[in-house]
């Protein structure tokens, strides 16, 4: 079973970026669909975005446009790029797999996950 590891999370301000990362410990991500889910103040699980196995993704409307998920060649590592924070955006990121497909933001299995705290 692959244990996943977050890192990246820090305060920034609003308008700066941050890029996560997560290694599938002892192996590849091999589930057809990974991506990135959060847990907020309001919120307890809302999904971010999603990568399928043929690179298709998908991402919530709330980070459209500012966020970029990806992963090296080696399927090894999943990052997610997130530029223009907004305080809204503080939270906890979880890296997660085994999603249904990505355009279905929910996921079977995830991290400890890395906090993010943007300031105004």
């Amino acid at each position: 079973q692959v244990h996943l590891v977050e890192s990246g999370g820090e305060s920034v301000q609003s308008g700066g970026s941050l890029r996560l990362s997560c290694t599938a410990i002892g192996a590849t991500f091999t589930s057809h669909c990974i991506g990135w889910f959060r847990q907020t103040p309001d919120i307890d699980r809302e999904g971010v975005a999603a990568i399928g196995s043929g690179g298709e993704t998908n991402y919530a409307d709330f980070v459209k446009g500012r966020f970029t998920i990806s992963h090296d060649n080696e399927r090894k590592t999943l990052y997610l790029q997130m530029n223009n924070l907004k305080p809204e955006d503080t939270g906890t990121y979880h890296c997660a797999v085994d999603c249904p497909r990505p355009s279905e933001l929910y996921f079977a299995r995830w991290g400890h996950g890395t906090q993010v705290t943007v300031s105004s």
